[in-house]
């Protein structure tokens, strides 16, 4: 009788029932919704052993941006051994090719090391080092020549969009670069009505359209197309403000290495007497056979440059480890590095259609990746012998890398390990965090068809805290 009582009050006292707490899945969804329509979310939060405790369109397929450096950098630790000692299959060399009857070319080679300086205070893999040892050898050369045949001739990835060429997320890729194959145009203002001052363009022929002005806001423009070398710079920018950095891509690596080498070696007092040049074919040439090798720039630790692509979402550097594990099985490509890490995700019982991917970065619009999918590859990932040093890489929560200035005051601040992602109309978290309680959970947040004036990032982010303060 008592409970048929309550029954029927329950059932006439609505308010009674509005009463009750919401549970952590409506929490989550009530947080994601504040992003209004139209945005399609995807998020999984499961414990190490696979039990999901919030799970929203799990199976959908989304666009990762750079989470797609998760499965590159993850299929690294599981498939190339020594990640912790020099790098010496991957070290730049110099040779010499000897011309008869002339001053012999120099062969700048490149085997995929993507941390190749000429910076005036570098101190490791510097271009300085190989220049120093040419002059050592002689005081006359001909042609200087950037060599990339280690890989195939595949400057961009499936899907690179033109637009993002000419710039330093778009710039080109190949076995052979120096300084992220990216041209830094340093801008400083001058007197109102006079174009401002341009240094360090020397690779880059400037067109210099922008305006020094006296007051307002300083809105500079730059433009390249695609497979030139002229880059026009328009726009104001503000008397007694600051210098500006604007970084652009390279169409050409090899030939830009071969580039910065050469006025190196005229630095050091080396006559330069031949033409700067690239090669790309993969077929050897006799007389590159011939050619003696004077040095090499030994990199450092590959797993330390994992832990930069991780950190601060470095696409070149991502492109790069792609290929190298192409390379590693015989196949120096895009395709050859994606089957490799199509083996990983087998490995990981991670399906097909769970991850979809078009290159080593997450720059391509055809990456597809489902919530459930990241989070099963994250759990596998977790009981490998490499899992620490993993999750080690990742960026930490109001910590450093791109999430330095995300959960920086919540309860997530150095306890959330995660690799972000962001892309014209998608945004994407996936890693480790752990709750109130000491828990470890593994994550998947990933966000599509965004508006330009929705902050998704927020939402998420929002509904992890959620997530960590109910355990």
């Amino acid at each position: 009788m008592r409970a048929l009582l309550l029954a029927a009050l329950l059932m006439a006292s609505p308010a009674i029932a509005q009463q009750a707490p919401l549970t952590l899945q409506q929490q989550v969804e009530a947080k994601l919704a504040e992003a209004g329509p139209g945005v399609r979310f995807g998020l999984v939060v499961a414990t190490l052993d696979g039990r999901e405790i919030v799970s929203l369109n799990p199976d959908g397929r989304f666009v990762p941006a750079s989470n797609t450096k998760l499965f590159t950098t993850l299929a690294a630790f599981e498939l190339l051994p020594g990640l912790d000692q020099p790098d010496r299959d991957g070290a730049t060399r110099v040779l010499l090719r000897p011309v008869r009857g002339k001053a012999p070319d120099v062969m700048l080679e490149g085997r995929g090391d993507a941390r190749l300086s000429s910076a005036p205070d570098c101190q490791t893999d510097c271009l300085a080092t190989l220049a120093d040892a040419v002059a050592a050898r002689t005081r006359r050369v001909g042609a200087v020549i950037g060599d990339s045949r280690a890989f195939l001739d595949e400057r961009w990835s499936f899907g690179m969009s033109w637009n993002n060429i000419p710039t330093r997320s778009g710039t080109g890729l190949g076995a052979l670069i120096i300084d992220g194959n990216e041209v830094a145009l340093r801008v400083a203002p001058v007197t109102a009505g006079q174009p401002p001052r341009v240094v360090g363009g020397g690779y880059m022929e400037v067109v210099n359209e922008a305006v020094t002005v006296a007051a307002g806001k300083s809105a500079l423009e730059v433009t390249r197309l695609p497979g030139s070398r002229q880059v026009r710079l328009s726009g104001t920018v503000v008397a007694g403000a600051a210098e500006e950095v604007l970084r652009l891509g390279v169409d050409d690596p090899a030939h830009y290495a071969a580039w910065r080498l050469a006025r190196m070696l005229e630095e050091r007092g080396v006559r330069v007497g031949g033409a700067v040049a690239s090669l790309y074919q993969p077929q050897p040439s006799p007389a590159v056979a011939q050619a003696v090798e004077v040095a090499r720039a030994e990199p450092g630790p590959l797993g330390e440059d994992i832990a930069t692509i991780n950190k601060v979402s470095q696409n070149v550097h991502a492109e790069l480890l792609l290929r190298r594990l192409g390379a590693a099985r015989g196949k120096p490509n895009v395709a050859g590095g994606l089957e490799a890490v199509r083996e990983v995700l087998n490995r990981a019982s991670v399906p097909e259609r769970a991850a979809t991917l078009a290159d080593g970065s997450g720059m391509s619009p055809y990456n597809r990746v489902s919530p459930r999918g990241v989070v099963t590859l994250l759990r596998w990932a977790a009981g490998r012998p490499w899992g620490a040093a993993f999750r080690a890489s990742l960026p930490i929560g109001g910590v450093d890398g791109t999430l330095g200035r995300r959960f920086a005051s919540g309860a997530l601040k150095g306890r959330l390990f995660a690799k972000t992602g962001s892309l014209t109309a998608a945004s994407a978290v996936s890693g480790y965090l752990l709750t109130a309680r000491g828990e470890t959970l593994v994550f998947s947040a990933l966000a599509s068809d965004v508006p330009e004036d929705v902050r998704a990032t927020a939402m998420m982010d929002g509904a992890l805290e959620l997530v960590a303060a109910s355990r």
